[in-house]
């Protein structure tokens, strides 16, 4: 969002212990699930709530910037996308470079996830997590493979753990509150 937003008015209503008040709460919960497929978004979702698009923006800005959201990002459907094949691979990285490496890691085309873990020793030996997706199983096999090559002597082992199902591809929801959303 840019900083060319106008500033929304005071909330109506003070903010709860959550720091949202009625508006930004309506906000929430109006995006939650995705926000509309349509040429303007933001005056979609506040058209209902009696605020134009910029106010949304604004408020949205806001939450971002005070914590309360951490992120507006897409969240794609990789196999609807066709990528069948999205494995999580599992690395036991040398502690002392798996930040510099981790970092360089996550920008590589491909990987849409990459976190450092504890590892769980004598079992779990793998400190750093990298979802990898492909339309076939090769596909993500050489994109490990490159990874491997990339870690170098840092890395003592991988895994890759193969999705068989989606069983989440939302965030954190509120719970819609009874009575109108102002």
């Amino acid at each position: 969002m840019s900083d060319s937003t106008c500033p929304s008015e005071p909330p109506a209503v003070a903010a709860d212990s959550d720091g949202l008040d009625e508006l930004d709460r309506a906000i929430v919960l109006a995006t939650q699930a995705g926000l509309p497929l349509v040429p303007d978004p933001w005056g979609a979702v506040g058209s209902p709530l009696g605020l134009a698009g910029n106010e949304v923006r604004a408020r949205m800005q806001r939450m971002i910037d005070s914590g309360v959201i951490r992120r507006i990002a897409a969240v794609p459907n990789h196999y609807r996308l066709g990528y069948m094949a999205n494995g999580m691979s599992v690395w036991d990285v040398d502690d002392a470079r798996i930040d510099r490496l981790g970092r360089e890691v996550a920008a590589v085309p491909g990987v849409s996830h990459c976190y450092r873990r504890p590892r769980h020793l004598p079992d779990w030996p793998y400190n750093l997590f990298v979802m990898l997706h492909g339309h076939t199983r090769d596909e993500v096999e050489r994109q490990a493979e490159a990874l491997h090559e990339r870690l170098g002597e840092a890395c003592r082992d991988y895994r890759i753990l193969y999705s068989t199902r989606i069983l989440k591809k939302t965030g954190l929801r509120l719970v819609r509150r009874p009575g109108p959303p102002r």
